[in-house]
């Protein structure tokens, strides 16, 4: 049987010798969980794990697109979109668009993520053409104007190809570089920086019935197969971002499954990107129906997911996930 080793992440400022940094960021640990599928989790010394996979879960994971993922990153949402869950329609006009990425990097964002293509749950497929015209112009006017990195959020490979050559330096792929086979061999081949997710189905079914063996270990399977598939076309783990897929093809229960043992994933060796945002088990949750009303819940999630180690967020609002952010680190870490 498969064997997954989970990393307990720690805080306190009492760190204990022979304690281990967590992928060489603000936490450390010194036990692990263990999951094997079907058994009961158990708790183990961290020095008594695999040297190899020790070495992977501890590891700095260095600079990706520009980003010290020493400490968290805030990723900032730009939806050129008439139709995103939450923003459409407010950006799609390229003047609205430049004066958000503005603000966003104003407020603490070191990274924006630009879309062309709505993939809230039921969103419908838009042709290469649209999506191309919605987003490579707005990011050459972001990048002759800002030095702030764009991500370019797309599971289309000539989408991709025309917003790299307009300034883009990574690629966020919702499909986890399975819907586009030409997508995987274009980042390799721009030797650019790629964030893999996973998502069960596509946006306009998948939420019709999500169902897992075992949501967490299926997530990580997934994503140690598309990481494997990747670095095995030449990009390099380190430039290799993970993210759960949050909200894609999952239940709440799934969501918070996966929300509560995020820091399995730091055993792939690569940094993790949470994208929770907004999202509607966040409303569920807090009796919320309008998304533009979630910023609370929205924030007290993304702070969970530092908890876990979680290097990139994903996030709408930038402001008040920086000003968290901070205190949080004030508060467990002081002032540095």
């Amino acid at each position: 049987m498969k064997t997954y080793i989970r990393a307990i992440p720690q805080f306190d400022p009492a760190r204990p010798v022979g304690a281990f940094d967590l992928a060489g960021g603000w936490a450390w640990f010194s036990q692990v969980e263990v999951l094997i599928r079907g058994q009961s989790p158990r708790i183990q010394a961290a020095s008594e794990v695999d040297p190899e996979v020790l070495a992977r879960i501890s590891a700095p994971r260095g600079v990706v697109a520009g980003l010290d993922l020493s400490r968290p990153q805030i990723m900032g949402i730009l939806n050129v979109t008439p139709d995103s869950f939450s923003d459409g329609g407010e950006f799609n006009a390229p003047d609205a668009a430049i004066a958000r990425v503005h603000d966003m990097a104003s407020q603490g964002a070191t990274i924006i993520d630009i879309g062309g293509e709505s993939t809230r749950p039921g969103a419908s497929h838009v042709a290469i053409a649209e999506e191309t015209a919605r987003t490579a112009p707005v990011i050459a006017a972001v990048t002759a104007k800002s030095d702030v990195p764009i991500s370019i959020d797309t599971r289309k490979a000539p989408v991709a190809r025309e917003a790299l050559a307009a300034g883009a330096t990574l690629i966020n792929d919702v499909s986890g570089f399975t819907w586009d086979g030409d997508l995987a061999p274009l980042a390799a081949e721009k030797d650019a920086p790629v964030c893999v997710m996973h998502a069960q189905g596509d946006p306009a079914t998948m939420q019709d019935d999500p169902s897992y063996d075992d949501v967490l270990l299926d997530v990580y399977d997934f994503l140690e197969a598309q990481v494997s598939f990747l670095t095995g076309l030449g990009l390099r783990r380190e430039q290799i971002m993970v993210d759960p897929g949050i909200g894609f093809g999952k239940t709440l229960e799934h969501n918070l499954a996966l929300l509560q043992r995020l820091s399995l994933f730091h055993t792939l060796g690569c940094p993790i990107l949470l994208g929770a945002s907004r999202k509607r088990f966040i409303g569920t949750l807090s009796n919320t129906v309008d998304a533009q009303d979630r910023m609370p819940g929205s924030v007290a999630v993304a702070l969970a997911g530092v908890t876990q180690g979680a290097q990139v967020l994903r996030v709408h609002d930038v402001a008040e996930t920086a000003q968290a952010l901070a205190l949080w680190q004030a508060a467990t870490k002081g002032i540095e």
